[in-house]
């Protein structure tokens, strides 16, 4: 159907605004101003079945978005993140990936096809031409933008087809979840973890060469010996990561050069252990000066003086390396008397 089927009087009413006279060319302007092209109505224009069937497209699209809105969230938490599913031509891919790809993928694209097909079908598409003007807007021209965007606001109809208004802030309403859920792929909540280790009271102290328990004979004064806590053995699922914070350094040094009060308590026979991790960003600790007690750090030259509590004597570590309370058992082999009192490694923000 075409506005030249329907009756004059059921044609909207033509807005004042000129579409530009066809100027004569002269010698000052040679090319001649053909203006725009009679305004040509849609068919949603002229008949409110063909609107209200754009109408209920628009709400349709913009439902289906916030169905798939809600199919990320359920896929985020209902497939687990290792399953593998096989798509035709694609091959095996992982099945979360793909279902929050394609959910939110379709969430985005109904919104704005949802948004095109209404500006395209049921807003106003009449072109107006406007001279250009100075930057600096007069009172007329601010009032006249007011009263254009009242007049566009009744033009876009949202006032009137309340479907597509709900359907649309709903839709708008449900895609930033989609952003939130995603913050829990940041990792899991560490609760305590990160404040406790394997070490506690009885764990012998076995080296990490030879893989056997350490008795106080086998640190000699001036040796580095590291070690872990008993139990853990390298083909455990989560050896890496209770290594990171358990991996031990003990260190033989003559009493009398011992200066912090708790080191000594701590210590057995001047046999010292404390964290092999660097309190700077984590790096493994390896390397000892036998004639000053100092340990430096790889990886940005942190150094600590473990004669005087470990505490830093250089470098960008902020705090000294926590110490392990160590004694020996009946059979005479070093255990741990705890757990470390601190936190190992860097500081994280709940620290405190």
């Amino acid at each position: 159907m075409s506005s030249q089927d329907i009756p004059e009087e059921n044609l909207p009413a033509e807005q004042d605004t000129p579409h530009g006279a066809v100027s004569v060319a002269d010698e000052k302007h040679p090319f001649a101003d053909p203006g725009l092209p009679p305004h040509e109505h849609r068919i949603q224009d002229i008949d409110e079945r063909a609107a209200k069937r754009s109408e209920r497209s628009v709400a349709l699209l913009f439902t289906v978005s916030m169905l798939a809105t809600v199919g990320f969230i359920a896929s985020f938490v209902a497939i687990p993140h290792d399953k593998a599913i096989y798509v035709f031509p694609i091959g095996h891919i992982n099945a979360l990936n793909f279902a929050l790809g394609l959910t939110l993928g379709i969430a985005l694209f109904t919104i704005g096809a949802g948004a095109v097909h209404w500006a395209r079908t049921l807003m106003s598409d009449v072109e107006i031409a406007d001279e250009r003007h100075p930057i600096e807007a007069s009172t007329e021209v601010r009032t006249q933008v007011h009263e254009d965007f009242k007049q566009g606001a009744k033009e876009s109809v949202i006032g009137r087809r309340k479907l597509i208004r709900r359907t649309m802030l709903g839709a708008l309403t449900l895609v930033p979840l989609s952003g939130v859920v995603l913050l829990r792929d940041l990792g899991p909540l560490p609760e305590t973890k990160l404040r406790h280790t394997l070490w506690s009271k009885g764990k012998l102290l076995v080296n990490m060469n030879t893989d056997e328990p350490l008795r106080p004979s086998d640190v000699a004064v001036g040796s580095l010996t590291f070690a872990k806590p008993e139990g853990l053995e390298e083909h455990d699922h989560e050896f890496q990561n209770e290594m990171a914070k358990a991996a031990l350094m003990i260190v033989r040094i003559q009493p009398d050069n011992i200066k912090d009060k708790r080191e000594l308590e701590w210590s057995h026979e001047g046999i010292v252990a404390y964290s092999k991790i660097c309190t700077h960003v984590g790096c493994p600790i390896s390397l000892y000066e036998q004639q000053t007690h100092h340990v430096l750090c790889p990886c940005h030259q942190s150094t600590f003086d473990l004669s005087d509590g470990a505490r830093v004597i250089f470098g960008p570590a902020g705090h000294a390396l926590p110490q392990l309370r160590i004694g020996v058992n009946d059979e005479g082999y070093l255990e741990a008397l705890g757990d470390f009192e601190e936190p190992v490694g860097p500081a994280f923000w709940e620290r405190g």
